[in-house]
């Protein structure tokens, strides 16, 4: 299995994240999604977690069979909130014990039960550092270009990314649609003295119904590409625009330096399958 902290330090990644399926039918087109996309021969693939118990083993038993049954290399989700530092510390140890080299640390949102607890760390660094004391892990952190939606100002939120890649690897974005809010915030952390690999996350826009939801997500679409959107004459339509501005976006990130690309999937792969074809990643490097 490869460390993915490896693969960026040989050249440029291509990555898709999947989120664990809650039922027999979300299975179903996981496993369609996995088929189409393993023969783009992705650099690595994340999965998700929501947190709590179930969500814990969905998370472990998907990881764990990607290894056992696909050429993937996964990076395995986890989140402070609703766990203790011991419940944590287990989690970490049982992934090392399955194979699993590969950690995206985060801090998580509150639970919805207020019964499961906030959980005994509060941030991604601890769990960052947790998981260097147990070892044997290539760790990444989430950042936000535009700062998180739980953070003062974006200020703070800087200085806590920077706190977290002092002991991770490497960073994955949330999604954003302007090349310039990637490179602001690569820009920002080298003048911090963080040179870690920042990769960019995307998610395009495919329908008109998707762009409040990308707002409530912590990223909303600028307006003068939603108005390209909304020009679109039908649904159809609306599609291959936002395929072709996702794939524009792509391409300037990786004529800007970007260390790769990390695509969000949804658990579909038809409009990453487009953006790779429109922008020539037959086989991407790196593998």
């Amino acid at each position: 299995m490869a460390r993915i902290g490896d693969l960026l330090a040989a050249g440029r990644t291509f990555s898709f994240e999947f989120f664990p399926p809650r039922d027999d039918a979300e299975h179903a087109v996981l496993v369609d999604t996995l088929m189409d996309l393993q023969p783009l021969r992705p650099s690595f693939v994340s999965v998700t977690y929501r947190g709590g118990r179930i969500s814990r083993r969905r998370t472990y038993d998907l990881v764990v069979a990607m290894l056992a049954t696909t050429s993937l290399t996964p990076m395995a989700h986890l989140v402070c909130a609703a766990h203790s530092r011991l419940e944590l510390a287990e989690i970490l140890v049982d992934l090392r014990k399955a194979g699993v080299e590969n950690l995206m640390a985060l801090g998580g949102d509150p639970p919805d039960d207020p019964a499961m607890g906030e959980g005994e760390l509060r941030y991604a660094n601890e769990l960052v550092e947790l998981a260097r004391a147990i070892g044997g892990f290539s760790i990444g952190v989430a950042a936000h270009p535009a700062g998180h939606p739980r953070s003062l100002d974006l200020q703070s939120d800087r200085n806590r990314l920077v706190e977290k890649l002092a002991f991770a690897d490497f960073a994955v974005t949330q999604f954003f649609f302007r090349v310039e809010d990637y490179l602001n915030l690569v820009e920002d952390l080298e003048k911090r003295g963080v040179d870690k690999p920042i990769l960019p996350g995307i998610m395009p826009v495919t329908s008109l119904s998707a762009i409040p939801r990308r707002a409530q997500m912590g990223a909303a679409v600028p307006a003068d590409m939603v108005a390209t959107l909304q020009a679109a004459a039908s649904p159809r339509e609306v599609r291959k625009v936002g395929i072709e501005l996702a794939t524009e976006l792509c391409q300037d990130l990786l004529d800007a330096g970007a260390p790769g690309l990390h695509f969000y999937t949804l658990n579909r792969s038809k409009a990453t399958i487009e953006i790779y074809d429109r922008l020539g990643l037959a086989r991407p490097v790196g593998r």
